[in-house]
C-alpha cells in the first residue's frame, strides 16, 4: 500500500484593486511537513489581469511572485524569511495580508504523490 501525505496548500491571488477584494488566481503553493516539501507554481494571464486594470504592473507582479517561489525554495540570497524551516515559511507566505498579492487561506489534503498534486490543483484552480 501507497503511502498518503498529508499536505496543505493555498491559492495565490492577485488583487487589481484591493479594496474592491476581485481577485484572479495566479498559483499554488503546496506544503508537506513530515516531507519537508514546499512548492510554489504559478502563471500570469496577461489578459485577464489587463482586463480588470490596464494600469497594472505586470513586471511588479512577475518579481512579487518570483520572491514567492524563491522563499519557498529557501533561496540563500532571498533574506532572512528565506532562511526559515519549511512550515515557517509556508505559514509566512500564506499570512493574511492587504496587498495586491494575497493567498487564500490554507485547505488540508491527502494524496500518494505531492509533486503531481501540486500541478493538478494549479491546472484545476489556476489554468
Amino acid at each position: 500500500m501507497q503511502e498518503k501525505y498529508l499536505y496543505e496548500y493555498a491559492v495565490i491571488r492577485v488583487l487589481p484593486f484591493v479594496e474592491r477584494e476581485e481577485f484572479i488566481n495566479v498559483g499554488i503553493i503546496l506544503f508537506c511537513k513530515k516531507e519537508k516539501y514546499i512548492r510554489v507554481l504559478f502563471g500570469i494571464n496577461e489578459a485577464k489581469l489587463r482586463s480588470f486594470s490596464k494600469d497594472l504592473d505586470l513586471d511588479q507582479i512577475k518579481l512579487n511572485l518570483q520572491s514567492f517561489e524563491k522563499i519557498a525554495m529557501g533561496t540563500k540570497n532571498c533574506g532572512p524569511i528565506a532562511q526559515l524551516d519549511v512550515p515557517s515559511r509556508f505559514r509566512w507566505l500564506t499570512a493574511v495580508r492587504s496587498s495586491a498579492i494575497q493567498t487564500s487561506r490554507p485547505h488540508p489534503g491527502l494524496c500518494n504523490d505531492l509533486e503531481q498534486t501540486a500541478k493538478r490543483l494549479f491546472n484545476e484552480l489556476v489554468s
